[in-house]
């Protein structure tokens, strides 16, 4: 007899494990907890399960990028101009607007200015996809499904008066089930937590301790209320910030490349812009 076949699996331990039939989601996790103890699911597995659960119980708005922060393009900019800030944006998705950031009139994707790049003839309009428009109420569980019907990676969202009030993408409602997921502002971990890029700005792990942080940019920034560069900046802005939002701070401009609604993962620092920010509406 083959002796792995005398072994329960995974579902059937977490089935006997379940048979105390939880009357709620707080049980239902505080067996799945003990199943962790128990090493019947490892760290990952447990994490994952609570994000899915979480999902379920968030809302667009909780994890949307706000409107004042939206990178958007204009239907009136020539292709130059687009390709250069697609290029410092490094995003592969647009809203294209017309008159304001609540004219959202499609999705540009980054991919279809490779037309202009061929010397073929480029029209933006033409280029542009539908917009979806979803409400700020819509839960990320219910999102995710139609995202995944429909193929979408980004929706516009809108406030109760119709007004844009932000952005989502897939990418986004993913990161609350499994955590960050890799892309263009992440690097390898031999490359240090500061790496500084061709435009002689610093990407900087928030994870990276202010001790180093000071040594590296020459600040003399306290450590006694937080240990990292990111708990530097929740700490000056008094919350979690969004992604894409700057501070500046003793001179020194941080801009944040990649947050979620659980922390900060990676910042833009910028020695040479430390001014102060224009007021966003």
């Amino acid at each position: 007899m083959d002796p792995s076949r005398s072994r329960p699996s995974l579902f059937e331990r977490l089935s006997l494990l379940l048979l105390g039939e939880p009357e709620d989601r707080e049980q239902l996790l505080q067996l799945l907890r003990g199943a962790h103890d128990r090493n019947l699911m490892d760290a990952d597995a447990l994490s994952i399960i609570e994000g899915a659960l979480q999902v379920s119980e968030m809302q667009v708005r909780d994890i949307m990028v706000p409107r004042a922060q939206m990178d958007v393009v204009s239907v009136d900019d020539p292709p130059e101009k687009l390709v250069d800030f697609v290029l410092e944006t490094a995003h592969s998705r647009f809203p294209a607007v017309g008159e304001s950031k609540d004219d959202v009139i499609g999705i540009l994707l980054a991919k279809d200015l490779l037309r202009y790049f061929a010397g073929k003839e480029f029209d933006l309009r033409d280029s542009l996809r539908p917009a979806v428009f979803i409400p700020e109420s819509k839960r990320l569980n219910v999102l995710l499904r139609e995202f995944r019907a429909s193929r979408n990676h980004m929706a516009i969202v809108v406030d109760e008066y119709g007004g844009v009030a932000g952005v989502v993408t897939i990418e986004d409602v993913l990161e609350q089930i499994v955590g960050d997921i890799e892309d263009e502002y992440d690097f390898d971990e031999a490359a240090g937590n500061i790496v500084l890029d061709n435009a002689g700005r610093y990407r900087v792990k928030a994870a990276t301790e202010i001790g180093d942080f000071n040594t590296a940019f020459g600040t003399s920034f306290s450590d006694e209320n937080y240990d990292t560069v990111g708990g530097l900046v929740i700490h000056a802005l008094g919350r979690l910030p969004k992604r894409n939002e700057a501070i500046v701070i003793d001179g020194l401009r941080l801009q944040v490349l990649r947050a979620d609604s659980r922390r900060v993962h990676t910042l833009l620092v910028d020695p040479q812009k430390g001014l102060a920010l224009e007021p966003q509406a």
